[in-house]
Parts: structure tokens; sequence; C-alpha cells
């Protein structure tokens, strides 16, 4: 039976890492911006994901990341997933091991990129993860679009039936259907994200228990409130959030996350526009656009 873990409902916000202009992490302006999140009425905090960049960094500095959002975190009744995941299964057990050390309280997996294992293949690889780390929560994450390969329904169910700790998934596929079979089949205790910002709000309203978020990081006092009156059935107070900062959703991903979301932050002063390569700061017609959808959205 899938183990219950009560806290794991609401906003989480999948942390930006910001840089210096040597590239080296900016240690004080990330706990600035953890902070941030948590007077925002954010209080799961994700480091180490896709919009941290964690496949550019050194083991280490994911490391330094996952403890100093433990640090603040715990300090502020805040709960942490770690972003451990990798498409090597041995280098993945390894990595979620540390994070546990770290203080960590859930890890966040994503699927295998790049190799594109068939669903045995899939099953088999989360099933050793789980069972090296026993008694630690493991999110799955689920997003086609970056790793070319998709957590069926089906091994999603299986995999929750199975294993107590893996105790929810993050859904990016943008297949309402294949999210619809997951809700409807899940085991008791099995929690649902959207890995969206833009379909949050009917996922939702489908049964989902909350979002892990890349517009958290610009508004999130404003998103956080949006899952929260979704979550408590207040559908008519949720859309009206969610069409306000829909432009936004949107424009985070004009070009590849996360690169418009730092533009934004800079101009709000939260963080200097540093990305590590591949990733280059975002093009001259983007930025205009970005602008203008501040504006519109009153940021």
């Amino acid at each position: 039976m899938t183990t219950k873990v009560d806290w794991l409902r609401g906003c989480a916000t999948a942390l930006v890492t910001p840089f210096r202009k040597d590239g080296s992490i900016d240690d004080e302006c990330f706990r600035r911006l953890v902070e941030r999140q948590i007077k925002g009425g954010v209080k799961l905090l994700v480091p180490c994901g896709t919009t941290g960049e964690s496949v550019t960094m050194s083991e280490s500095e994911r490391l330094l990341l996952i403890r100093m959002t433990v640090e603040v975190a715990h300090r502020n009744k805040a709960k942490v997933i770690a972003g451990t995941g990798s498409n090597n299964t041995a280098a993945t057990i390894d990595f979620t091991r540390k994070a546990r050390e770290t203080g960590a309280d859930a890890a966040l997996i994503v699927a295998p990129y790049y190799n594109k294992p068939t669903q045995e293949g899939m099953f088999a690889h989360f099933s050793e993860i789980a069972k090296s780390v026993k008694g630690f929560p493991i999110m799955l994450y689920n997003v086609p679009g970056r790793t070319s390969s998709n957590i069926s329904s089906a091994t999603t169910k299986k995999l929750a039936e199975k294993f107590e700790n893996i105790v929810a998934t993050k859904e990016a596929s943008g297949n309402f259907s294949q999210v619809m079979e997951i809700l409807r089949e899940r085991p008791r205790n099995f929690k649902v994200f959207s890995g969206d910002d833009a379909t949050a709000l009917p996922f939702i309203s489908l049964g989902g228990d909350g979002l892990v978020s890349v517009c958290s990081n610009e508004v999130p006092k404003e998103t956080s409130k949006m899952v929260e009156y979704a979550l408590a059935g207040s559908f008519r107070f949720a859309r009206k959030i969610h069409y306000k900062t829909l432009p936004l959703m949107e424009a985070n991903f004009i070009e590849s996350s996360p690169a418009p979301c730092k533009f934004v932050m800079k101009e709000m002063d939260l963080l200097e526009e540093n990305l590590r390569l591949p990733l280059v700061p975002v093009a001259a017609e983007t930025r205009s656009k970005l602008k203008a959808v501040m504006e519109e959205v009153g940021i």
C-alpha cells in the first residue's frame, strides 16, 4: 500500500538556480529566492530539476543546492523534494541516497532520457531505485517532451501498487487521457501533480493533488493561492488568478525553460540573467514579448 504523505499536496516550485557571471552558483541569491518562495505561501520546494539546470551541474553543486534548500525550508516548516534522476540507474540510486542524507524529504526522479527504455525497462529502472531507498518518498516525473520516453499509465499504476515509497507522479505529458487513467486507477494515497502551469487548474479539477510550477518562481503568492483555491473547490477564485497569470505561464516557454523565466526574474531584480551552456539568454524579440507580458500581468 502506498505510504501516506500528508504534506505532499499543493504548489511546489521547481526552483531556478542563480549563477554569477563566472558561472558559479550564487548561494546568497539562492537562499533569498527560497525565502521568497516560503513567504509567498509555497511550502514544497524542488531544487535540481529541469528549471534548475541540474544537468549542467556537478554532483557537489547539486548537493550544495539541496543542502541550502533544506536549511532554509526546514527552518520555515517547508518540505524539500530533491531532483535526483538521470538516465543511469546506478548513478540515480547513488545520488538519491546522498540527497536523503542531506535531509531532503523526498526525491523527484525523471524518466530516463536519451536511452528510450521500453515500459519493461522503465519499470525495472524505478523498481531498483525504490528498493534502494526504502522508506524514502519518490515522485515519478514524466515529461516525454524532454526525455523522448513516456511512463505509461499502466506502468505508473504498477509501480505505485508494488512500492510503498513511490508515492506520487509529476505528469507533464500533456495527455489528459493518460492523466485521467492514472487518477481513476491509482492506489489509495498515491498523489498526482501537474507538471505544467497552464494545465494545473483543469488537472486539479479532475482530482489532481497539486502543481510543480515554473511560474511560481516569478509569482509565488499568486500561483500558490490559485492551487490552494482549486484544491478547496473554489474554482471561481482559482480561475481569476489562472487567467490573469496565464500569459506568463505560456511566455515562460517561448524559448527553452528556464531562459524566459530568468529574464523575467532579472527584470524583477531577483537575480542576474546567467545561464549555463548550452542554454543562452533569450533573443531580443523574446525580451520584447516578455516585457509586454510582464506589463499585462502586472509584475
